[in-house]
C-alpha cells in the first residue's frame, strides 16, 4: 500500500518535472529565433530519415511488381512486361480509388498541403493527413503511375515540423518558419541541394526570404541532406558530366527556349482542368483504374513514362536520341502525369517537370543543329536550362531551380544562364497565367493564393470581428428635432435609420444630423430625409480588405452591417478608421519577420 502511494507521488513529480521542463522549453523558442535552430536540426534530421525509407520503399515495390534489377531504376528498363505494365497501376488505382471513395462517404475534408497550411492556416497540418498523403503518394509511384514522390516528402515533412511546432505551442511566424523547415530538408534530402532545399522552402513554402528565417531553413536543409547521404544516397540525386563554358552568343537562343518552356508549362496547367473534366463521368473509385490502364498502356511503348522519371533523365542525359524519339517520349510522359493526377493517383510533377523540360532542351537543340550549324547550342547545356526552365513554370521558385542546378554542375557559368532563362519564364508565366501548378490545383478548389504568403490572418479578420453591436437606430418616420433628444452629438459618428420592419434604410452622420441649417425646420423634417448610403452595406463574412475596397468605393467614415445578403435587419456598424487601423496593425504583424523580428 506504502509502495503504491510512493509510485503515485513519484510519478506526479516526475510528470512536474516534465511540464516545467516543457514550459521552459517552449518560453526559450519564443524568446529568440536562435533556439528554433536546434529544433531546426531536429526536424531536417526526421525528415531525410523518412524520405530515404520512403524511396527504399518505392524501390523495393518496382522491383517486386516489375520484376526489375535492384540497382536499377523502373524508367530506365529499356522494357516492361505487358502484363504488369497494365496491372500495377490498374490495382494501384484501384486501392486509391477506393480511398477516395470512402472519404468522400464518410466526408473527411480534403487534406492541406504545406502551401495551403502556410498561406491560409498559420502552419497548422494534421500529421493523420499527412500521414495519408505519404502513403497515398507511395502506392501511387510504387505501382508505376506517372507521378513522383517529392509531394510526399514534403508533406511528410512538413507534417512532422508542425506536429512539433503545435506541440511546442510556437507562435503563428514561428510555426510557418518550422513547417518550411521540413519542406526544406525532404527537397534537400531527395536531390542531396541543401541549398535547393533552402530556397524551395524560402520561395515556395514560407513565401518570404528573410534574415530570421535564414539560419533554420538552411540548418534543417543541410541535416536532411547529411541524414539522407547518410543513410544510402540522395533518391533523386543525378550526376551530370562536366559542362563547358556557355558563350554569350548561347543567351539568346536559351532564352527562347525558356520562352518555349513557358508557353509547354501553361500548356500543361491549362491541360490539367480538361483531363479532369474527362474523367468526371466516371464514378470516383474507377478513376483511377482507367488512368492506370492508360499510363500502362504508355509504358509498354517506353517505360520512361513510368514513375517519377529519374531513371530516365540520368540515362538520357548520356545518350544520343533522334528527335522523333524525344518527341514521342515528351508527349507520353506529359499525358501520362496529366492521367495520373486528373484520375486520382497522388504525388508530384517536380522531378517530372525536370525530365520532361531536360528533354524539350535536347530536342530544341537537335531541331537547331539541323536548322543551321551556325546556330548549334551544347545539348547539355540547353537540357540544364529546359530542366530548370519547365520546374520554374510548373512548380515556381527561379532561384531554387538555379540553385539546383549549381549544386548539380558546380558551374557559374552555367548557373548564370540558367538563371536568366528561369527569371524570363517565371515573368512570362506570371504575366499569362499567374499560378504555379500547386496554386493553380487551389484555384480551381475556389481558393485565391498565388503564393504561400500568409493571407490566413486576412480571412479571419472579418467584418463581425471587428463591427461594434451598439447600433443606434430610429425609425424613419421620426422627426430630426426627436431625433436630436435622443442621441447627444458626439456620443457616436452616426445612426441607422430603420423602417417599420426593423430592415435598414440608410445612414445618418450625426454632424450631418445637428447642422445648424437644420434648426428651424427640425421639426417639420423626417431623419430619412438625411438618410446617406442607402444601398451600400456591410454583411458579417465580408474581410477586411473586402471592407476596406466599399469603404473606398462609397468614401464614407461608417457603414452599417446587416445579417445576409438576403436580410436588411443591422447587426451592426463598422468606422472606416478602426478597420483601417486593424488593417495596418495585421499586416505588420504578419510581415514583421521578414527583417529578422520575429513575433
Amino acid at each position: 500500500m506504502f509502495a503504491r502511494i510512493r509510485h503515485l507521488v513519484d510519478r506526479k513529480g516526475s510528470n512536474k518535472a516534465s511540464n516545467r521542463l516543457l514550459v521552459r522549453i517552449r518560453a526559450l523558442l519564443r524568446s529568440n529565433e536562435f533556439y528554433l535552430i536546434p529544433l531546426a536540426l531536429v526536424i531536417g534530421t526526421l525528415a531525410g530519415a523518412v524520405v530515404t525509407l520512403m524511396a527504399e520503399i518505392a524501390q523495393i515495390a518496382h522491383v517486386l511488381i516489375f520484376g526489375i534489377p535492384v540497382d536499377v531504376r523502373l524508367s530506365a528498363n529499356a522494357v516492361v512486361s505487358p502484363w504488369a505494365a497494365l496491372a500495377a497501376p490498374a490495382l494501384g488505382g484501384l486501392a486509391l480509388g477506393i480511398m477516395e471513395w470512402s472519404r468522400r462517404r464518410l466526408k473527411i475534408s480534403v487534406a492541406v498541403d504545406p502551401i495551403e497550411a502556410n498561406a491560409l492556416r498559420g502552419g497548422s497540418l494534421s500529421m493523420r493527413d499527412s500521414i495519408v498523403v505519404s502513403s497515398q503518394t507511395l502506392i501511387s509511384n510504387g505501382c508505376g503511375a506517372s507521378v513522383g514522390l517529392e509531394a510526399g516528402y514534403t508533406q511528410i515533412g512538413s507534417g512532422i515540423a508542425s506536429l512539433l511546432g503545435r506541440f511546442l505551442n510556437l507562435r503563428r511566424n514561428d510555426l510557418r518558419l518550422i513547417v518550411g523547415c521540413g519542406a526544406a530538408a525532404a527537397i534537400a534530402a531527395a536531390f542531396g541541394a541543401p541549398i535547393t532545399g533552402a530556397f524551395y522552402a524560402c520561395e515556395l513554402i514560407v513565401g518570404v526570404y528573410s534574415v530570421g528565417s535564414a539560419a533554420p531553413i538552411l540548418a534543417a536543409s543541410l541535416a536532411g541532406a547529411l541524414t539522407a547521404q547518410y543513410l544510402g544516397g540522395a533518391p533523386y540525386s543525378l550526376e551530370v558530366p562536366r559542362v563547358e563554358a556557355v558563350g554569350l552568343e548561347q543567351y539568346l537562343a536559351l532564352v527562347g527556349l525558356a520562352l518555349v518552356t513557358s508557353g509547354v508549362g501553361i500548356a500543361v496547367m491549362r491541360s490539367s482542368t480538361v483531363f479532369e473534366r474527362m474523367f468526371a463521368w466516371l464514378p470516383v473509385w474507377i478513376r483511377p483504374v482507367f488512368g492506370g490502364l492508360i499510363v500502362g498502356a504508355f509504358a509498354i511503348l517506353t517505360p520512361q513514362v513510368l514513375a517519377a522519371g529519374h531513371g530516365a533523365m540520368v540515362l538520357d542525359l548520356h545518350h544520343d536520341m533522334t528527335i522523333a524519339l524525344i518527341a514521342m517520349i515528351i508527349a507520353l510522359k506529359l499525358t501520362a502525369c496529366l492521367v495520373s493526377l486528373a484520375s486520382g493517383f497522388r504525388g508530384g510533377l517536380f522531378f517530372a517537370s525536370l525530365f520532361v523540360g531536360s528533354l524539350i532542351g535536347k530536342f530544341f537543340a537537335a531541331v537547331l543543329l539541323l536548322v543551321s550549324p551556325n546556330f548549334a547550342i551544347d545539348p547539355l547545356v540547353a537540357m540544364l536550362t529546359g530542366m530548370a526552365t519547365l520546374g520554374v513554370a510548373i512548380v515556381g521558385g527561379p532561384l531554387t531551380m538555379s540553385f539546383l542546378v549549381l549544386e548539380m554542375t558546380r558551374n557559374v557559368d552555367v548557373t548564370a544562364v540558367v538563371l536568366a532563362g528561369c527569371i524570363v519564364t517565371s515573368i512570362c508565366v506570371r504575366f499569362m497565367f499567374g499560378h504555379s501548378f500547386s496554386t493553380w490545383r487551389l484555384h480551381l478548389r475556389g481558393e485565391t493564393i498565388r503564393s504561400a504568403n500568409d493571407v490566413g490572418w486576412l480571412r479571419n479578420l472579418t467584418v463581425e470581428r471587428m463591427m461594434r453591436g451598439d447600433v443606434g437606430k430610429v425609425p424613419s418616420t421620426t422627426t430630426i428635432a426627436a431625433t436630436r433628444r435622443e442621441f447627444v452629438l458626439g456620443s457616436r459618428p452616426g445612426i441607422v435609420v430603420v423602417n417599420n420592419a426593423d430592415e435598414y434604410v440608410g445612414l445618418v452622420m450625426l454632424p450631418d444630423l445637428f447642422s445648424s441649417d437644420l434648426d428651424t425646420i427640425a421639426d417639420d423634417i423626417q431623419v430619412v430625409e438625411l438618410a446617406r448610403y442607402t444601398d451600400i452595406v456591410l454583411l458579417p463574412e465580408m474581410n477586411v480588405k473586402s471592407a476596406m475596397a466599399v469603404f473606398d468605393e462609397a468614401e464614407a467614415e461608417m457603414l452599417a452591417v446587416v445579417e445576409s445578403a438576403d436580410s436588411r435587419k443591422v447587426v451592426g456598424f463598422l468606422n472606416e478608421s478602426f478597420a483601417r487601423r486593424r488593417y495596418v496593425e495585421e499586416i505588420d504583424k504578419a510581415t514583421r519577420g521578414v527583417l529578422g523580428a520575429l513575433s
